[in-house]
């Protein structure tokens, strides 16, 4: 992991403050980290929270003031993209190739391996939709890191809550060593 470029993107979803926990983890074990949040990211967790833990720069929207093309520097710079936690709605916009935010722009923009690691109510897991929009994905050659059976923000406990850190980082740490 020592010096390796690795792109967090991080959506709107209750789990955001799970990649704190891994991104201190990555940053023990050497990786250069940059941030990319969507703007429900941010209603989650703060930018300068992540900023802290990251220990680099965290960017919040396409437009924002910046020497260069912003979308695609980040997409050349990164080893590899980490979606965590990845909402049904993210998910949805980047198997029908929207860019419409930083996030979707610098993966569309990249050719590095994404590995996608999604957190959402279980109805909107197992929705035939989510579920046709992660093989999309998948069949582009998208990693996923699954969702466990766990405690849901809406008080049931089905699949649908993010995956332990231990299998996320080993999954990273897997796909970083393909590359």
């Amino acid at each position: 992991m020592k010096g390796r470029k690795i792109l967090v993107g991080i959506t709107g979803s209750i789990a955001a403050y799970r990649v704190c926990d891994l991104m201190s983890e990555l940053r023990k074990k050497g990786a250069d980290l940059s941030c990319v949040m969507t703007r429900s990211a941010t209603e989650f967790i703060t930018p300068l929270t992540i900023r802290s833990l990251s220990g680099g720069k965290v960017y919040t929207d396409l437009f924002q003031d910046y020497d260069g093309v912003l979308h695609t520097t980040l997409a050349d710079e990164s080893e590899i993209i980490l979606i965590m936690p990845a909402s049904a709605n993210v998910i949805a916009r980047l198997a029908n190739g929207f860019a419409d935010d930083l996030l979707t722009s610098v993966v569309l923009a990249s050719k590095s391996p994404v590995l996608v690691v999604p957190a959402m109510n279980d109805n909107m897991f197992r929705n035939a939709f989510t579920q046709d929009n992660i093989k999309k994905l998948a069949s582009a050659g998208f990693g996923f890191v699954e969702p466990v059976k766990g405690p849901l923000v809406c008080g049931r406990e089905e699949v649908g809550h993010i995956a332990p850190t231990e299998a996320i980082l080993s999954r990273l740490e897997s796909a970083l060593k393909r590359s």
